[in-house]
């Protein structure tokens, strides 16, 4: 595992924990939890595959 893999998921585990309490603060309700956590997922899904694309 070289360096170009490390960086980019120590950006996204810093990116989620600097989300991840408002996320959680505006998010109460359980379908609404759960309809934005798919949609973050959707997104991180295909990031990650179009990082996987390029490099």
């Amino acid at each position: 595992m070289g360096l170009e893999e490390i960086v980019p998921a120590l950006a996204l585990i810093a990116v989620l924990i600097l989300v991840l309490p408002g996320f959680i603060s505006t998010n109460i309700e359980k379908k609404t939890f759960l309809k934005n956590l798919s949609i973050w997922g959707i997104i991180v899904l295909l990031l990650m595959i179009l990082l996987y694309l390029i490099f």
